[in-house]
């Protein structure tokens, strides 16, 4: 009894409920309120004035001692700016810490599917298969570059689904598009001298990953053609991101003359593109346009793919198709930053991908995406007196310019009350944009909810225009 009361007691100083310099109750007060015997107050309160918690007086009341000093610090505050500890990239976070949206299940959040039609009766199945093969395996570490039937399995469906030309070899599997960019930026850039052109609008943590290494970044325009690879210039850049199927977040394609003329851009100056494939799967126009790795004929596309978006993004799993020039020192790099991968979620999603899964869920998504796009796309006709879309073929999301920019603060204020999930493409920009537009996720929302939530704030605006 006597231990649990001090540890209480010491809880509540170190934590300041109660105040260095408050008096305790006497041993006898104590005693009674909570009734315990009084020795057990007593050999509490001694334990405390033994660590130094609690400072005794004579003919008075002992009073909590200051012990903020050993107080740890809570793990929410936050830490001093100029702390020399640490790095100066991050003294100063180049993405700060967003506050989490409390969004209906329906909105129009982006970047996430729709679990309600995901197969998850099979990936059980699977996945139960994979465990009982397990347990009869000996205990091993997987190998960094990923295994060998998921390597095999991805350069497969990518050349079914994008006509991207690879062999298993130049695989290599990370936990998701983000660690690819990583790995990237980690195997490329030389920091205070690499130079890399950015889409901005563009997406924020594929920047943050270069920014982190010590790479310059070079914000370039995007139009209805995608990335303004004119734009590029004389820029002399040693690295271009850039997202062709579905520009992250304004939707456009770059067109078949900008892919070329950006490959013949990096030809000419011994730079790299690292084409992040961003949606490029959901298609639902005519063909799609070549993959910029299809393209390319010397070896300086790097071709980025995950499957948060084509399956879940609790998965964690994408994929770099290196170049062969790069292919060992990749593989040296993964190895370096994650020695060893994961073997039963990957060998789960190589035999989803083997047995043809992975193209019926596609190809029964996409289906179902193009309905909800339809729906999208006739609510934001029927408000084109605020609205331009953007032209956009695949994906699933579809972003429109205001065409009152003077007008924006009232859009987005309506927007956030009725479109819950819209976001401002003005998020997605490292530096200011010449229009202000909005993007629309239709991945978790139905089509009749997207037409009823446009048509609620359709009538918003035109009450607030009277």
């Amino acid at each position: 009894m006597a231990g649990s009361l001090h540890q209480q007691l010491r809880a509540a100083i170190l934590d300041g409920r109660l105040a260095a310099g408050a008096a305790l109750p006497s041993s006898r007060t104590l005693s009674i309120e909570l009734k315990v015997a009084r020795n057990t107050v007593v050999t509490a309160y001694d334990l405390l004035v033994a660590e130094g918690y609690v400072m005794p007086r004579r003919g008075a009341k002992a009073v909590v001692a200051d012990v903020r000093g050993r107080a740890m610090r809570k793990p929410d505050a936050p830490l001093p700016v100029e702390d020399a500890r640490l790095a100066p990239f991050w003294r100063t976070p180049f993405m700060p810490s967003m506050a989490t949206r409390e969004l209906p299940e329906r909105s129009f959040r982006l970047g996430v599917g729709d679990h309600r039609h995901f197969p998850h009766a099979l990936w059980r199945r699977l996945t139960a298969q994979t465990l009982q093969a397990f347990s009869k395996q000996p205990f091993r570490y997987a190998p960094s570059e990923g295994l060998p039937p998921l390597r095999a399995a991805i350069a497969q469906h990518v050349a079914f689904a994008r006509a991207v030309a690879c062999t298993a070899d130049d695989v290599i599997v990370t936990s998701g598009a983000q660690q690819a960019f990583d790995l990237l930026a980690r195997l490329l850039v030389t920091p205070g001298k690499t130079r890399v052109a950015v889409e901005n609008p563009g997406y924020p943590s594929l920047r943050a990953a270069f920014a982190a290494v010590g790479a310059e970044l070079v914000p370039m325009r995007v139009d209805d053609e995608g990335l303004c690879v004119e734009c590029l210039g004389d820029n002399d850049v040693d690295i271009v991101m850039v997202t062709p199927s579905h520009q992250s977040p304004t939707g456009a394609a770059l067109s078949l003359r900008r892919r070329m003329a950006l490959l013949d851009y990096a030809r000419s100056r011994n730079a790299v593109i690292i084409e992040d494939d961003y949606d490029g799967e959901f298609r639902f126009g005519g063909r799609p346009l070549d993959a910029l790795q299809t393209l390319d004929r010397d070896g300086i596309v790097f071709y980025v793919g995950t499957f948060s978006k084509s399956l879940f993004p609790a998965l964690r799993k994408g994929f770099i198709v290196a170049p062969p020039w790069a292919r060992a020192p990749l593989a040296q790099v993964k190895q370096c930053v994650d020695s060893h991968s994961d073997a039963i979620t990957q060998s789960v999603l190589a035999a989803f991908i083997r047995d043809g899964h992975m193209a019926r869920h596609v190809r029964k998504m996409r289906g179902i995406y193009a309905e909800r796009r339809a729906a999208l796309f006739a609510g934001l006709e029927a408000m084109d007196r605020w609205l331009d879309p953007i032209p956009s073929e695949a994906g699933m999301h579809t972003a429109a310019r205001l065409r009152d920019p003077g007008g924006a603060d009232r859009f987005f204020r309506l927007m956030r009350e009725h479109a819950p999930g819209a976001q401002s493409i003005a998020e997605y920009a490292m530096a200011p944009l010449a229009e202000p537009a909005v993007v629309f996720g239709y991945g978790v929302i139905d089509a009749d909810e997207i037409s009823a939530r446009l048509a609620s704030l359709k009538r918003a605006l035109e009450s607030v225009a009277r």
